[in-house]
């Protein structure tokens, strides 16, 4: 895929992402899993952190995986995507039943699926891991990636066990968002993913002004 330039990124933020342009931080995140590396966004709440993957996954081929924690921002991001029409996105957590959830795996075999949204407990279920095998994405991407840290209080053990999971699934790039961690967590988080190279990951604190989406 030949390399997009930064008037080409904020010309489709607009024209298919609703958003008016990309903060620096956005693009330097956006960049750095474009050309191969393994990412780590550091950026406040309502920056536009979910705009960084979905651009990544409209602009790579094949399937996205996000690992998200809660099942009402899963929804919020199934929709906004919808919205904006820029793929096809389903979710995978311990609301669906049986049928549901097959019917989601068998979207994303088929190769109808580019965004699945996945609760970090599904990863218990070895046939989560088979079916995502199957398919091997390649991006895979983690929210609130400071619930993997032991030092916060929102650690979540679930989260511990994801870099045995990006391993069985061949390496696909990794994008780690969160809001707020410290360098420790910072460290900790590229570590406990096993991150290739830290010194080509990218962490990125957004500036104070932040995207905003115009009317569609």
């Amino acid at each position: 895929m030949p390399r997009k330039s930064q008037q080409d990124l904020h010309k489709i933020a607009q024209d298919r992402f609703g958003y008016d342009r990309l903060h620096p931080g956005q693009i330097a995140a956006l960049r750095s899993i474009l050309d191969g590396h393994d990412t780590l966004a550091v950026m406040p709440t309502g920056s536009g952190k979910s705009a960084i993957y979905q651009m990544a996954a409209y602009l790579m081929p094949g399937a996205t995986v996000i690992v998200s924690p809660l099942v009402a921002l899963q929804r919020d991001q199934v929709d906004s995507i919808a919205h904006h029409n820029v793929g096809e996105a389903a979710l995978v957590n311990s609301t669906l039943n049986t049928a549901e959830r097959e019917a989601a795996f068998a979207e994303l075999e088929a190769g109808d699926l580019e965004f699945l949204f996945l609760a970090p407990e599904q990863f218990s279920n070895p046939e989560t891991l088979d079916r995502l095998q199957a398919v091997q994405p390649l991006l895979f991407v983690i929210d609130e990636a400071h619930c993997i840290s032991e030092w916060g209080h929102d650690f979540r053990p679930d989260y511990m066990r994801l870099n045995c999971v990006i391993q069985a699934l061949g390496q696909p790039r990794i994008l780690a968002l969160t809001a707020t961690a410290a360098p420790p967590v910072r460290t900790e988080i590229i570590d406990r993913l096993e991150m290739q190279n830290p010194k080509r990951s990218c962490r990125v604190r957004s500036p104070q002004h932040l995207p905003q989406r115009h009317a569609v």
